[in-house]
């Protein structure tokens, strides 16, 4: 009985999709990732009356707000920071992927800030996320300082977030995160920007109303209170034998040092309407951004996050997790910029979601010290058993998926 099955990771028992995306009510709302470990109970999409998900409604949005008022409003808040003596007067973190690179370069030659531009490295750059990055700085014409942290903690962070939380991207995403606002306090930079507020992709709607990022996504008070890894703090001191030292560019700035410091982050997209293919034009044409010549494995695109070899396997994990690939997040977002109709996303989905990464699989356990039979174990420790289920043959097959072909979707 389906009622008897277990449910991990807090998500909803019964698997809905919206009706206008293919996102299912099983993606994860993006919560402080350094707060918690895998037994925190997540909130997950909602969908409203009408079976629309958050964040297709909260596209629509975008068709109701003016623009140019949100454009003014830039204006006065650039104003308000910009300097007249050359010194930098924004930052803006990005590895010089498409997001990035068009966010740095509008507000350096539109707007007429001076961004300094900084670089959480990938843990293992691909070939086109090099060359990316390196025509970020040359091309479109930035400073930049690329933070070259300890590899040999960022292997072991890796590791064990895979081990842990079979989450291969937590790592990289934290000290993405928090690398931005604590440079900008170190550098006297009061004004830092991202790109897209989370709401785009399912967070609370509420979270569009304003472009200020929350806090809590880059502070903290209490130090115990952490996990990196899914491991707290004190553990990774005590059984790995690591110090504060070692960690600190991993967490988070402590709260009171960016008080002090008045330290503003923003969201962009707050301000300017942001469609992602639009914004890969933009940086394909004014900072030589080049889409990978082949196909990403687990979707059909070519230019989204394509930097780092662990993206593919990251988005591999969401898919034996929350029963999420590439291809659904990938078609979602193209369905609310109508660039897809449902049809055609819910056929790419059901060729694509779940391919298994092998191009750069092999490279990537190797850097980390992890065996692939490991990885393949684990894989099927973190499937919950309400999402999956063995067919006649003995292979793993989602229960429901989005085409109505899982598993159960013909009981």
């Amino acid at each position: 009985m389906q009622q008897d099955l277990e449910v991990k990771y807090g998500l909803p028992r019964e698997v809905k999709f919206c009706k206008k995306c293919v996102m299912s009510n099983q993606r994860p709302v993006s919560e402080v990732e350094f707060k918690h470990n895998i037994n925190t109970k997540k909130k997950t999409l909602t969908f409203d009356d009408e079976g629309i998900c958050d964040a297709c409604r909260a596209n629509e949005q975008k068709d109701t707000i003016d623009w140019k008022k949100r454009e003014e409003e830039l204006f006065a808040l650039l104003d308000k920071y910009r300097r007249k003596d050359g010194s930098y007067d924004c930052l803006v973190p990005g590895s010089g992927g498409k997001d990035s690179a068009y966010q740095a370069h509008i507000l350096k030659y539109k707007y007429g800030m001076n961004p300094l531009t900084i670089t959480w490295p990938p843990i293992l750059y691909t070939e086109y996320g090099y060359e990316n990055w390196k025509n970020w700085i040359d091309i479109g014409g930035f400073d930049n300082l690329s933070f070259r942290r300890n590899g040999r903690i960022m292997k072991l962070l890796t590791k064990l977030s895979i081990e842990n939380l079979l989450h291969p991207f937590q790592t990289f995403i934290l000290g993405q995160k928090n690398l931005g606002p604590k440079l900008a306090a170190k550098f006297g930079i009061p004004l830092v920007f991202y790109g897209e507020n989370e709401a785009e992709y399912g967070n609370p709607i509420a979270d569009n109303s304003t472009s200020l990022r929350d806090k809590s996504f880059h502070t903290f008070s209490h130090i115990d209170e952490l996990y990196l890894g899914g491991v707290s703090i004190a553990e990774l001191r005590e059984k790995y034998n690591i110090s504060i030292g070692d960690l600190k560019a991993f967490l988070p700035a402590p709260a009171d040092e960016l008080e002090k410091a008045n330290i503003q982050v923003h969201y962009l997209g707050y301000y300017l309407r942001w469609t992602p293919q639009e914004v890969y034009y933009y940086a394909v044409e004014n900072t030589g951004f080049k889409a990978r010549p082949f196909r990403t494995q687990g979707t059909y695109s070519k230019y989204n996050s394509i930097d780092d070899m662990i993206d593919d396997l990251h988005y591999y994990t969401t898919y034996i997790k929350f029963g999420i690939g590439r291809a659904t997040y990938d078609a979602s977002q193209e369905i609310r910029n109508h660039h897809l109709n449902r049809e055609e996303g819910v056929a790419l989905v059901k060729k694509f979601d779940g391919e298994f990464p092998d191009r750069y699989f092999n490279t990537i356990m190797d850097y980390i010290g992890m065996s692939p039979d490991h990885f393949n174990e684990l894989c099927d420790k973190f499937r919950s058993p309400h999402l999956w289920g063995k067919n006649t043959s003995g292979e793993w097959k989602l229960r429901h998926n989005v085409s109505g072909s899982g598993l159960d979707d013909q009981q």
